[in-house]
């Protein structure tokens, strides 16, 4: 494909599953010769992120893209990782390529009138169960848990829970007030819904203080624990992993297909979340995908942005052998249910992929003006 524009969209939204908060993320609209136009997300979270990606792809990725002539995506992926060789190898630059990686692949997919899945081999499932992705931020125990069996009776199958959020609640902040949610939501929604708990950026844990937590949890019955110290802690995490039977998820945080290798090859990750709007794009998630398959490794989408990185996630994780849910957001917010025009639900508790061109979803020009920077 010969690459003839690259149009950036940072554009801002209130998330009401993050407690209203403000949060931005850019869009990359890019069109080849001929005119297909395919659609790509650089998760950029913050402003001045969007903007510093913005400013890689339009300085940097597309003029060098658009002189360089006719390309496979494999070639564009690797030449935008040669580009940035002194700035790049993870960060805003990994960010800025996923988009445009993504973007090449859904035109693949409309220029050969096939949807990504097919382009990758394949659905190794027709669906996948549903998550409700959610953060704790309640005043009370009792009404985060009640908001839990709502999702499971909106036919949720499983709920992965972030603590230490923004928010009324004070769980992810104290460890006996931690177990005790999990003791009442484990008694609420009884033992067959389940249940993942998100340590995440805002719990601080010691050592022994996450042992005894995330012992406690795991005779309750949850299904894994993500991210329980900051992701450079290794021996901790090697400390934890031996001490408890609860499988270890981490790795959302990672942005590149060497150091996912890295991060599996210490040993300490059961479940492997990767994010193909910010690690080297759908490109690098089925480089990632195939590590996963030699190690074992159970391969988790982080797609907890926009309906584009939901779909193109839809599509990666119903080609991968790794992968055994798949996580929505379980309230209505402006870029999943109103920038696309096919937004991406569960039906029955279960998730399926369109059978569309490309990634399935096109966007919303009336919502994407509404939401973009002026």
């Amino acid at each position: 494909m010969r690459i003839s524009s690259i149009k950036t969209w940072p554009i801002g939204y209130t998330d009401t599953n993050d407690f209203n908060r403000v949060k931005s993320t850019l869009l990359v609209e890019v069109t080849v010769a001929g005119g297909v136009t395919g659609w790509g997300e650089a998760v950029t979270l913050a402003p001045e992120a969007t903007m510093a990606a913005q400013a890689l792809i339009d300085h940097g990725f597309a003029p060098m893209l658009r002189e360089a002539g006719d390309l496979t995506i494999e070639e564009a992926w690797a030449k935008m990782r040669a580009h940035s060789w002194w700035y790049g190898e993870g960060g805003l630059a990994s960010i800025a390529l996923s988009a445009i990686d993504m973007a090449l692949w859904d035109i693949l997919g409309k220029e050969r009138g096939l949807p990504l899945y097919a382009l990758l081999g394949g659905k190794r499932v027709e669906s996948l169960p549903a998550c409700a992705s959610s953060h704790v931020n309640k005043a009370t125990l009792e009404e985060n848990v009640a908001e839990v069996v709502d999702f499971r009776d909106q036919g949720y199958l499983s709920a992965k829970l972030g603590m230490g959020k923004k928010g009324l609640s004070d769980v992810g902040r104290n460890p006996e007030t931690d177990i005790r949610f999990v003791a009442m939501l484990r008694e609420a929604l009884g033992p067959d819904f389940t249940l993942m708990i998100d340590a995440g950026n805002g719990v601080i844990w010691d050592r022994e203080t996450a042992i005894q937590t995330v012992r406690a949890m795991g005779e309750l019955g949850i299904d894994w624990i993500e991210e329980p110290f900051y992701p450079t802690l290794i021996e901790d995490y090697r400390a934890l992993k031996a001490a408890v039977t609860v499988p270890i998820a981490t790795g959302e945080r990672e942005y590149t297909v060497s150091a996912y290798r890295r991060l599996i090859e210490t040993g300490t990750v059961d479940i492997l979340g990767v994010d193909p709007a910010r690690s080297e794009g759908v490109t690098g998630f089925c480089k990632v995908d195939q590590i996963c398959t030699e190690t074992g490794v159970v391969m988790n989408a982080h797609a907890w942005s926009t309906a584009v990185l939901t779909a193109a996630s839809l599509h990666l994780s119903l080609v991968s052998p790794n992968t055994r849910l798949f996580e929505l957001k379980p309230f209505e917010v402006s870029v999943q249910h109103e920038l696309v025009d096919a937004p991406i639900r569960h039906q029955g508790g279960h998730v399926h992929v369109s059978d569309r061109p490309g990634i399935g979803v096109e966007i919303n020009r009336t919502v994407l003006e509404r939401l973009a920077w002026t």
